[in-house]
């Protein structure tokens, strides 16, 4: 029999895997290309070139025992170097190899460093509509999710409400720019006001409260936008960061954490997360795509494809009459349910062959993600659906 503390995961699995799997039921009835699947953050695009020749070298060029051999629990360290490097230039900081650590993606990396920050009790704040596995990552040592609501009107962290929530047991506040599943960029001014409002807690209550920016998406930008480097505003910033989006590497769980020097307690907090990152089983992130990233660091995928798809769906649906905030970066649009009830939605618009999630999954109800990280003609051909669908609700 499996363990209780399982048994609620299993219950309430993700509802963006089983929509994605929903999917593959449907592909097999009315064929794949007649279903329009707009429910997993699958990146569509290929790698870059580069990363099939990095990866090349790396095995023709280094010594194997070195590449697939066991390193610093953190990463390799001239890896972490050129990382820091990296976004020194980038940023403007002042990082080095030791405020690095190499994870198994970001999820990893959040789980390592809620591994080290929480005892039974502590709080993370999180802002709705929020990635809802972060429900699942601070239950999994023992924290307690405290949600604030969202501001709907520009999708901003609702700061006023924010003030109110934390408490004496807050250790972290937990955020996600760009936003999935907004696609909203968290502005220079909201991050001020959240630095402040950290800061004066602090005091308040004599402790250290830590900001994880959560980062996966921080290169997927449109329009001129740009994401502000949280730490130049609040000194005990986490930021975890994945390649998965940015180079089309969901399945090759490769990522970082920057724990800069500012950071409360930092060489113990470093001791620990590099310890926790072997506990909890990852031992390392994987050896032969440390070596790889370190090769491609200044690689990308074409954002123009993402952004042609995000102009056409947005304009479509917008025509449509579907109301949404057009998003800054990501890949998601996060659109008002035509209906109250958003997971209602979801399963009329399953009807029409169309797969999206239902807000409530990210904490947010009456709303719905759809990904626009797929093909151009997946688009152009559900845009039809997405018309008849809103007008037949529209005309019951």
């Amino acid at each position: 029999m499996i363990a209780k503390s399982m048994e609620s995961y299993v219950t309430g699995s993700s509802a963006i895997r089983a929509m994605f799997e929903e999917g593959a039921k449907l592909a097999k009835i009315y064929g794949a290309e007649n279903v329009y699947d707009f429910s997993l953050g699958n990146p569509n695009l290929n790698p870059p070139e580069e990363i099939k020749q990095a990866i090349l070298d790396v095995l023709n060029e280094e010594e194997p025992t070195f590449v697939h051999g066991y390193m610093n629990n953190a990463g390799y360290e001239d890896v972490r170097a050129k990382i820091a490097e990296h976004l020194n230039k980038k940023f403007s900081a002042t990082l080095k190899a030791d405020n690095i650590l190499m994870t198994v993606g970001a999820a990893g990396g959040l789980n390592v460093i809620f591994k080290t920050l929480l005892d039974p009790g502590d709080e993370v704040i999180v802002f709705a509509p929020y990635f809802g596995e972060y429900r699942s990552y601070i239950a999994n040592y023992s924290g307690k999710l405290v949600t604030i609501p969202p501001n709907t009107e520009t999708f901003q962290p609702n700061l006023e409400t924010l003030k109110g929530s934390i408490t004496q047991k807050t250790k972290a506040v937990l955020i996600n720019s760009p936003n999935n599943p907004t696609g909203v960029v968290y502005s220079e001014a909201t991050l001020k006001e959240l630095a402040a409002i950290l800061t004066e807690k602090e005091k308040e209550f004599g402790i250290d409260i830590y900001l994880v920016a959560d980062e996966p998406y921080r290169e997927l930008v449109y329009d001129g936008a740009e994401v502000p480097y949280v730490p130049h505003y609040f000194k005990n910033t986490i930021i975890g960061y994945s390649y998965s989006k940015s180079l089309s590497l969901p399945g090759d769980r490769i990522g970082y954490l920057v724990v800069p020097e500012e950071v409360a307690d930092f060489e113990n907090l470093m001791v620990a997360a590099s310890t926790a990152n072997r506990i909890m089983g990852f031992v390392n992130a994987p050896s032969l795509m440390q070596r790889m990233v370190a090769r491609c660091l200044d690689c990308s995928v074409d954002i123009e494809i993402y952004n042609r798809n995000r102009e056409a769906l947005y304009n479509g649906l917008t025509d449509f009459g579907y109301e949404c905030i057009k998003p800054e970066g990501s890949f998601y649009l996060f659109v008002k349910a035509p209906i109250e009830d958003d997971v209602a939605f979801c399963r009329v618009a399953k009807d029409y062959r169309i797969l999206i999630v239902p807000g409530s999954a990210f904490g947010c109800p009456g709303y719905v993600r759809i990904v626009y990280c797929v093909a151009y003609d997946t688009i152009i051909h559900a845009l039809p659906q997405f018309k008849k669908l809103i007008e037949d609700i529209k005309n019951k």
